[in-house]
């Protein structure tokens, strides 16, 4: 796709792990009225693994990695994330949204973006999802629309490249 994911547009998940949001998503709509289904994408927080975390380890022992440029979407940190749930649940402005950190970027962009804040001298190459298979296929445009937020009187989150600074000194790196 060309253009960002609008929260009603018609899913097509590409793999078993999208299959089974899917079919969750539609159980929760199919049973009850009142929802809130919030999608992100490309998630970090301080627990448990995550692209940043993997890209400072791996920073820590390379001068030079590969990183995906074909593949398109915007990173959501999970501290912007619940703040955003508990505004969501005071209200009562149910339904589909999506709630990412504004702006997009690759993961080759996330990647340079990472080792800049991080101040590690680390030369990112970026290629192709074809020169660097994945175990399940992953969409190539993960750009979610996010203007349901803000039309429905929520704060957008701010900017992933601000989430990252505040991640960074989170994890006092």
């Amino acid at each position: 796709g060309k253009r960002p994911w609008e929260p009603d547009d018609k899913r097509e998940p590409l793999n078993v792990y999208g299959q089974t949001k899917y079919e969750g998503e539609l159980a929760i709509e199919e049973h009850v009225k009142k929802f809130f289904t919030v999608r992100i994408a490309w998630v970090f927080g301080v627990n448990g693994k995550n692209f940043i975390k993997t890209m400072l380890n791996l920073g820590k022992t390379h001068d030079h990695l590969t990183v995906v440029n074909d593949q398109t979407g915007s990173p959501t940190y999970t501290y912007d994330l619940a703040r955003l749930l508990v505004d969501m649940i005071q209200t009562d402005k149910y339904g589909r949204y999506h709630a990412t950190n504004e702006g997009i970027c690759t993961w080759y962009e996330f990647a340079c973006e990472i080792f800049k804040q991080a101040g590690m001298n680390v030369s990112v190459a970026p290629v192709s999802s074809d020169e660097y298979p994945a175990k399940a296929k992953r969409p190539s445009n993960s750009r979610m629309d996010k203007s349901k937020l803000t039309a429905n009187g929520f704060t957008p989150l701010p900017t992933w490249q601000d989430a990252l600074s505040r991640y960074l000194k989170e994890i006092e790196y």
